[in-house]
């Protein structure tokens, strides 16, 4: 039966992807057609979905630093929209006894108050895929929107203890000694080597530390996040990570699958679940208004604040609860499902053309700015530079080492990753924090003095829209990217790239001729 799930969700997935659009959209389209062909979702389908929610929050961990959440832009601006929203969203509900329909005039205060609740949560999913498609999980207005999230599965806890009154058991306090263990697991990663040990190690983590926070009764998808967060400070989790990327991608296909058999709608449970859509436009705008009062500037609170307008499957969650208890009709399950699918294609279709929006927008949306941006905020200069390489892995950190020691110090690297920047930093290198997606970066950087830039990134996709905003910054020099594909050369080069570099031909001239360099001596005794 499983085959005929994968072989729809790849045509589906296909199709979708073929139209210019996220193929998480033909996942959900998938389901909901398998569901109305009369399939169900077998016991195999949901562990597969379970256990790809357990590996993306676990790969999460592995990039997220702790201190990231004790900023207040993260703690107190969850914890202003979750009181705000459900405020808000009680007074909305009352309004929609307007249009008449019986799921809505069935609602009591309290079931308005749970829904506002359920609602209020974001996807961990649906945000996560897009962000690391787009590359951007490391960036400023990825760590908020991530540490939001994070922040919301703490009120989930706290719900579940709550709503269910499951106090955690009372060996949840020896939990904290998992710092202690942090040693061990790492020598073990070490260990492991680079094999099919590493990903096999992953999995043993993640399922392992789900298992352990669900035996002291704490939700377990919190424990696979945090025993990631307790090894993102070693060197193998990248590695790690990257290990772990395909088998979490085709086991959350599986999740989206399972959100399309929940049940099929009908054309009041539709338009029920339009209608809760109608808010998504107020999430966004609280989420701006709260993260521009705490002093965010305009970009990173517009590109958080739209990766955030979306409704969780927690929210199913909660409701599924709720109806178990005998508080809410089975209704609600149909419309949350229908809600949640509609707000995953509405961030997968209005995120795509985010950064132009902005563009477009921003000197409307810079009104709200404060004039007093925060420290980590503020623009830094490359003072004398000439050559500026943006991406500092292994590719970007290479380039720079070789120009360095050609050009000295005209020779700046720049990459979005604060940790990687404070790293390179202490090793010598001339590295600013900055992400080459933001217009506002480079229009407040003295352009006419860089004569080149290096384009070291991973995503094509983000190359091209760098090069968008160099273009819209008046950028006068030359750019060169890398491509790690044939077929992306000519896009690259249609985007403004002056030259591509394919990554793997170059590199192999590149070990080519230093190989041949090794000859040369014995080439010379032998004239």
């Amino acid at each position: 039966m499983e085959i005929v799930f994968i072989f729809v969700a790849f045509i589906f997935g296909l199709a979708i992807k073929m139209a210019g659009f996220p193929p998480l959209i033909g996942f959900l389209i998938a389901g909901f057609t398998l569901n109305y062909l009369g399939y169900e979702a077998s016991a195999n389908l949901e562990t597969l979905a379970n256990l790809g929610i357990t590996l993306m929050l676990f790969t999460i961990g592995l990039k997220l630093n702790v201190r990231d959440l004790y900023k207040k832009e993260v703690w107190l601006g969850s914890i202003l929209h979750t009181v705000i929203w459900i405020t808000l969203v009680n007074v909305v509900l009352t309004t929609l006894l307007w249009f008449g329909l019986s799921v809505f005039t069935q609602l009591s205060l309290l079931n308005a108050t749970l829904l506002a609740f359920a609602l209020s949560f974001s996807s961990t999913v649906c945000i996560i895929k897009i962000l690391e498609e787009s590359g951007e999980i490391k960036t400023r207005h990825g760590k908020v929107a991530v540490g939001i999230l994070v922040m919301q599965d703490i009120f989930a806890v706290l719900f579940m203890v709550f709503a269910t009154g499951k106090i955690p058991s009372l060996w949840a306090l020896l939990l904290p000694l998992l710092f202690f263990v942090r040693p061990f697991i790492n020598t073990i990663l070490e260990r492991v080597g680079h094999g099919e040990l590493l990903p096999l190690t992953g999995f043993m983590l993640a399922i392992g530390g789900y298992q352990l926070f669900s035996l002291v009764g704490i939700k377990g998808d919190l424990g696979a996040l945090v025993i990631g967060m307790l090894l993102a400070k070693y060197s193998k989790a990248a590695e790690l990570s990257k290990s772990l990327m395909s088998f979490k991608d085709i086991f959350l296909i599986a999740f989206f699958l399972t959100i399309g058999f929940t049940a099929l709608p009908t054309f009041e449970l539709v338009t029920a679940s339009l209608l809760l859509c109608v808010l998504i436009p107020i999430k966004f705008v609280l989420f701006f208004k709260i993260f521009t009062w705490l002093k965010l500037r305009a970009r990173t609170a517009y590109l958080a604040s739209l990766v955030l307008s979306n409704y969780s499957e927690f929210g199913l969650i909660v409701i599924a609860l709720m109806v178990s208890l005998g508080v809410m009709d089975t209704s609600w399950l149909v419309i949350l499902a229908m809600a949640l699918s509609f707000s995953f294609v509405f961030t997968g279709i209005v995120y795509r053309n985010s950064h132009n929006q902005y563009n477009t927008y921003k000197n409307m949306l810079k009104r709200y700015e404060n004039p007093i941006p925060l420290t980590e905020d503020t623009y830094v200069q490359p003072k004398n530079a000439e050559i500026l390489v943006l991406g500092m892995g292994r590719v970007g950190k290479g380039a720079y080492a070789s120009l360095n020691a050609i050009s000295g110090d005209n020779v700046w690297g720049m990459d979005a990753d604060p940790a990687r920047i404070a790293k390179l930093q202490k090793q010598g290198l001339q590295v600013l924090v900055g992400d080459g997606e933001d217009i506002d970066l480079w229009e407040n950087m003295e352009l006419s003095k860089i004569q080149l830039i290096l384009l070291a990134l991973p995503s094509i996709k983000d190359i091209c829209n760098i090069t968008e905003q160099l273009q819209h910054a008046n950028y006068k020099g030359k750019i060169a990217s890398i491509a790690r594909y044939e077929d992306e050369i000519q896009p690259l080069l249609d985007a403004g790239s002056d030259k591509v570099f394919n990554f793997f031909t170059e590199a192999g001239t590149g070990f080519a001729e230093e190989s041949l360099q090794l000859l040369e001596p014995a080439r010379t005794n032998f004239s």
